[in-house]
């Protein structure tokens, strides 16, 4: 599973997820991609469990780009815990995808295919996505003609 090497501190805030993403909302390298339309946090089981899914259903044809990474630890108490005595420890870790976020791209294989391995990919995330590709998503944004 994806965690980080190191961390400088083990155990974080929870955060809030508010707001549109204005970092990685564009396909960087591949042709077609796949975007978030909801807030989510994005375990590194998820995230490994679409990339074998994408890959075993283009035959490990193409390429495939993932664009988000688990840098958040989620902590749990133990079961039947009392309150108090400090934090849990780290349980797993998580990637923090708001709305427009790209978390998978792909190049190298036809668009109905792409398209097809991206939906399955999706059924395996917690958030709501949208298929979109490289053409569609440079529109210009104003009244110029």
């Amino acid at each position: 599973m994806l965690m980080p090497k190191r961390v400088k501190r083990r155990r974080v805030h929870r955060g809030r997820m508010t707001g549109k993403c204005n970092k990685g909302n564009k396909i960087a390298y591949g042709e077609y991609a796949l975007m978030a339309e909801s807030p989510a946090w994005i375990t590194s089981n998820q995230i490994e469990a679409a990339r074998i899914a994408m890959t075993r259903f283009t035959k490990r044809g193409g390429q495939v780009w993932i664009d988000i990474f688990p840098h958040k630890p989620i902590t749990k108490k133990p079961a039947d815990t009392r309150m108090g005595s400090g934090k849990g420890s780290v349980e797993y870790w998580v990637a923090v995808v708001k709305p427009g976020r790209v978390m998978f791209e792909m190049a190298g294989v036809e668009e109905s295919v792409a398209r097809e391995a991206l939906r399955l990919a999706s059924h395996k995330l917690p958030c709501k996505c949208k298929f979109i590709k490289k053409e569609t998503e440079n529109t210009v944004e104003g009244g110029e003609s």
